[in-house]
């Protein structure tokens, strides 16, 4: 089967770039980087600059994009927002769903393209939105793949537990069309679902957990005939991993086979400019990495005690990073700040750090765009590393597709 890509919510290339390091024969034949309300498109040009200028790198609005215009792939990659999904019903018209909500382009995709794998990257709060009716969301989301002909596998994966240098946890989805031959050798193991978890699944193969037993396992039916039936009535408690086969749901909460993180230590700069120091400001610091308990007042006018706990300060280096988010280097309480070893004082994270952080390689963002939208890059990023491993698989997957395909052997993989 041919490695060509489609990429959404492309950002600064992670996941064509994690792909590429996994085989440079993965062809990624458009893809699509749109920052809503900015001038500068910092992020696409960065993408452009590393992967050039092409009719097929697009940077607009992906609901304003015809999705049949887009070229035929294989393979649809992006790491898409978490929003509300439901959908209302709009009588004999059927249903819509909240309008600039991206997942709606994404199914659109899948109906108009028909790819036949799917790699989606979201916040791990996905499996458990919205608060009022747990799992709602992902119900949708389940329930749109299988009513467009997929199979799908979930897990949150933390990147330290795995070797990365941050401590970032995401949930990966997988989805594969059920006439691949792919889904025809996950048939068999799906009649005992714990094979699917421990050894013979996407996520099983690249990783590794400890054990379970079918006693570990829930199941489910996504019964509901709609997709405004699962808006209104469904709900669901997700572990963090899972997955659903002709629409029958089996999920659980899995433990991972750890293996030593890579520390902060090993990828900090030398010989770091003076700007990145704190000169100023260290009580604000020291309030805001604090516990606190504060007296607030709500719109209605109740009162209420606004708490949380400290963060480190300074950060350890002697562990991998925290979560980056795209407030990194700003004055504010999930900034990193570290003790240079080598000056013994404060200091922010430079922008190659935050680059080594999330695995792409040095000076990547140094492409023009100012250094505050670097970090902001990294923040939205995903590890890259996990692609990698990922891409792995799938390229024995894809060898695997062509040949199962040609003998008609269905044989493990």
């Amino acid at each position: 089967m041919e490695k060509t890509v489609c990429e959404l919510f492309a950002g600064v290339g992670g996941f064509r770039l994690g792909l590429e390091r996994a085989n440079p024969d993965w062809n990624t034949v458009w893809a699509n980087q749109w920052e809503p309300g900015k001038k500068a498109q910092h992020a696409f040009d960065c993408y452009c600059c590393h992967f050039g200028k092409s009719v097929n790198h697009v940077n607009k609005d992906i609901s304003e994009v015809d999705k049949t215009s887009i070229p035929d792939h294989n393979l649809l990659v992006g790491g898409f927002p978490c929003q509300d999904y439901s959908v209302a019903r709009t009588g004999a018209t059927g249903i819509n769903g909240k309008k600039g909500v991206l997942w709606w382009d994404i199914r659109d995709i899948l109906e108009a393209k028909s790819p036949s794998f799917v790699i989606l990257e979201n916040v791990d709060r996905l499996l458990k939105s919205p608060a009022k009716q747990r799992g709602r969301d992902f119900g949708i989301i389940l329930t749109c793949f299988h009513q467009l002909g997929y199979n799908v596998e979930w897990r949150i994966i933390n990147a330290a537990e795995y070797g990365f240098a941050q401590r970032r946890r995401r949930v990966f989805i997988f989805a594969y069309k059920n006439t691949t031959a792919y889904s025809a050798y996950i048939a068999k193991l799906a009649k005992s679902p714990e094979c699917i978890f421990n050894n013979g699944g996407f996520f099983a193969h690249t990783f590794k957990i400890e054990a379970i037993s079918s006693d570990n396992i829930c199941t489910t039916e996504l019964v509901e005939s709609d997709l405004a039936d699962v808006t209104e009535h469904f709900a669901y408690s997700f572990g963090n991993s899972g997955f659903m086969y002709n629409g029958t749901i089996h999920t659980c909460n899995t433990t991972p086979i750890y293996e030593d993180p890579t520390l902060l230590k090993s990828i900090i700069e030398k010989n770091v400019d003076s700007k990145y120091y704190l000169a100023q400001n260290l009580e604000k610091w020291e309030f805001l990495k604090g516990a606190k308990k504060i007296e607030r007042t709500s719109k209605s006018g109740h009162k209420y005690i606004f708490s949380e706990g400290p963060i480190s300060f300074p950060d350890s280096i002697d562990k991998p990073a925290r979560t980056m988010l795209t407030s990194e280097s700003s004055l504010n309480r999930s900034t990193h700040v570290i003790r240079d070893p080598e000056t013994g004082h404060l200091r922010l994270l430079t922008p190659v750090e935050a680059e080594r952080i999330q695995g792409f390689d040095d000076n990547w963002t140094k492409t023009g765009m100012p250094e505050r939208f670097r970090y902001f890059c990294m923040g939205n990023a995903l590890v890259v590393g996990l692609i990698t491993r990922m891409g792995t698989y799938l390229n024995k997957i894809f060898e695997h597709e062509v040949l199962l395909n040609i003998a008609e052997d269905r044989e493990a993989i």
